[in-house]
């Protein structure tokens, strides 16, 4: 535990920022060129030089406007740190605590520019493994930085992370048995969009009697539940994500970002100015006529033999056209 004004070379201790399960992060000053920067320093001090360097190492491959960016990484005093850029505001779990659920262009800003930082990490072979809110940092001019990849490690052979790591709330089921995937990441920027557009996690983190209902998806119901303002589009991109089985989840986060994108594209189509008030309504109609068929093709229904509702994901019987729980059609 460092205290303020603790030198670390020419690095002054401001304040603490935040501790983790990896390590402790702070707030201090280059008192060569005045600037805030942020030292993280591991809880474990004892391991080999080789393996402290491994986070750092890992991110120095990261190079992206949406991911905390490290500057060097340094020993002093028998203290190993990493200097990285300081980012100045709140975290989005903050933000989610102090004003509740997001207005929904926002909220699909937000999750695009996460999208982006995964992608980036994901083609460098890097899986975060611990993608959420906490880990978020929104800064001052609303540009998101995801932070802490600690938990993160590079793509194995066998194409997965072998070591159960995360925060069970935001965790794919797959994780549960030790079995990350890239599209682990994007069930937890599912979990991630769901507290944002309703202000609440889609359920309470996982008993172990709970995995197997996780598993089979029943612990998941739309967001539009919660928050009838959600377009349906997005909402069915929110339950994609969460799909429980991998197969059926977005399996590279350019995908996901395409349908988020073909989502705010429609929110921005206004109707044309100057029209009168009898023809405005009468286009409005016809628009919203054509949206409701458009977005009625798109979405991905479900066929009986998969066994859930598309909207609210509760079990069906296999020969039923409409949902007993929220009376959607199937």
């Amino acid at each position: 535990m460092l205290f303020a004004d603790h030198l670390l070379g020419k690095y002054k201790v401001v304040s603490a920022l935040g501790s983790g399960g990896f390590g402790t992060v702070y707030l201090a000053e280059d008192t060569w060129i005045n600037k805030k920067v942020a030292l993280k320093v591991p809880h474990r001090q004892n391991l080999n030089f080789s393996e402290l360097l491994r986070e750092p190492r890992l991110l120095a491959s990261l190079n992206h406007p949406n991911i905390v960016s490290i500057t060097t990484a340094e020993k002093q005093d028998n203290i190993f740190f990493i200097v990285m850029e300081y980012v100045a505001g709140e975290t989005l779990e903050a933000v989610i605590a102090n004003g509740g659920r997001l207005d929904i262009d926002r909220a699909i800003d937000f999750s695009l520019q996460i999208g982006r930082a995964a992608e980036h990490a994901h083609a460098q072979g890097i899986i975060h493994r611990d993608l959420r809110p906490a880990n978020v940092l929104v800064s001052e001019s609303g540009t998101l930085k995801v932070a802490d990849f600690g938990t993160s490690r590079f793509l194995e052979i066998a194409a997965h992370g072998t070591t159960v790591i995360g925060s069970p709330a935001y965790m794919a089921p797959e994780q549960f048995r030790g079995e990350a995937v890239f599209a682990s990441d994007l069930y937890s920027l599912g979990i991630t969009m769901y507290q944002m557009l309703t202000g609440v996690l889609p359920y309470d983190t996982p008993a172990p009697k709970d995995l197997e209902k996780l598993q089979r998806g029943e612990l998941v119901r739309s967001p539009r539940l919660l928050n009838s303002a959600i377009p349906g589009d997005l909402s069915d991109v929110v339950l994609k994500a969460l799909a429980p089985t991998v197969t059926d989840r977005y399996q590279r986060a350019p995908e996901l970002m395409a349908d988020l994108e073909r989502v705010r594209t429609e929110r921005r189509v206004v109707p044309p100015r100057g029209m009168a008030a009898r023809a405005a309504s009468a286009d409005d109609s016809a628009a919203t006529t054509q949206a409701r068929d458009i977005h009625a093709r798109l979405r991905p229904r479900a066929t009986p033999a998969a066994g859930f509702c598309w909207h609210c994901r509760k079990p069906l019987h296999a020969r039923a056209d409409r949902c007993p729980f929220c009376h959607e059609a199937q």
